[in-house]
């Protein structure tokens, strides 16, 4: 590639789908990485898509909600491009009901969602399904929203960057910045950035989680104690996660990985005889304000930012992609303030 419009300098969720979004309106891209696609948090097991509880609406609620609605078309255009599944399906999700008051609270809700999501999802209180995939519910009912998707991180990410390169870009471990710059790198571009301010910009939250073999393709997710529990399209499910402010070794697992797995059991014991293929750990970048830093870089002028993710970078992936290319290409900036940089300063 002779000349470059866009660099993105980070090969995760955010990074690629700034990378795509550009590429796919006619600029030519670079991402680099050292470490190769996907090789921190984005390339995990887990997948859930899973929107906040609709209430208390603000720009963060509003903006992942758009997202999530954009997620099944955006998905399918990268499939498309990159002739690779993404293993995504927006089937919903269980919870359980504890008690009376999370029941009245649980109501409530389903009619803030109403007005909230438009009509184009649903959050409501269901009796539990006499089946074996529904978690335990001490009353008996259960919150089913429709809204929540999974996709299958790995592998949607080695499709974005084979959809970059299938619109001309280019994806590489190292080469020179040119163009417009953008720095999606994660956990440790958040320490970068504090180690140049007066205080925390941000920092890497680790989670550890696991992957069973259960075929459980067709059925909803399921959510419980805190625990996310994701039936993918090749037969696996994966549980997790752990957030770890402290720790010594982000690719380790332990214990902490061995207690998820065992309340997962309690809670879902259709799955006690699922053997554990699989033990993963990595990093996610947490802003200080817990909402993604997208836009003008805070310390390099005329340079873009486009990080922290936490526990939501795939389901915000596809607008906060079509944002960026808006303002890096075209000069438009529908930003919302709450996601500037100056927000986590």
């Amino acid at each position: 590639m002779a000349t470059v419009d866009v660099t993105v300098r980070g090969a995760g969720a955010f990074g690629l789908a700034v990378g795509y979004a550009c590429a796919r309106r006619g600029a030519r891209v670079r991402v680099i990485d050292p470490n190769g696609v996907a090789a921190g948090s984005s390339g995990g097991i887990v997948g859930a898509l899973a929107p906040h509880v609709p209430e208390n609406w603000n720009d963060k609620k509003a903006f992942q909600f758009d997202s999530l609605m954009k997620a099944e078309t955006f998905w399918q255009e990268v499939s498309g491009i990159a002739n690779q599944d993404v293993g995504y399906a927006r089937l919903g999700r269980l919870q359980p009901l504890a008690d009376d008051s999370a029941v009245a609270l649980a109501r409530q809700r389903s009619e803030t969602a109403r007005d909230l999501w438009q009509g184009r999802a649903t959050w409501q209180v269901i009796d539990a399904p006499d089946t074996q995939w529904s978690p335990q519910s001490p009353t008996g009912l259960l919150i089913h929203d429709t809204l929540t998707a999974r996709i299958h991180p790995r592998r949607a990410t080695r499709a974005l960057a084979a959809a970059i390169t299938a619109l001309g870009g280019d994806i590489t471990t190292d080469g020179p910045d040119q163009g417009a710059i953008v720095w999606a790198t994660g956990w440790k571009g958040l320490n970068d950035l504090t180690a140049q301010h007066t205080r925390m910009v941000g920092n890497g939250i680790k989670g550890q989680a696991a992957l069973l073999q259960f075929d459980a393709r067709d059925q909803p997710q399921l959510f419980a104690d805190a625990l996310h529990i994701v039936p993918h399209d090749d037969g696996t499910v994966a549980i997790g996660s752990t957030s770890e402010r402290e720790f010594s070794d982000p690719t380790s697992t332990d214990d902490q990985l061995d207690d998820v797995i065992a309340r997962a059991l309690r809670a879902f014991p259709v799955l006690a005889n699922a053997p554990v293929i699989e033990r993963w750990s990595g990093v996610r970048p947490r802003a200080r304000s817990r909402a993604p830093m997208i836009g003008a870089h805070p310390f390099r002028t005329g340079e873009y930012i486009a990080n922290g993710g936490f526990k939501i970078g795939f389901g915000m992936a596809a607008k906060v992609g079509e944002i960026m290319a808006d303002l890096i290409l075209d000069g438009r900036d529908t930003i919302p303030e709450g996601f500037r940089a100056q927000a986590s300063l």
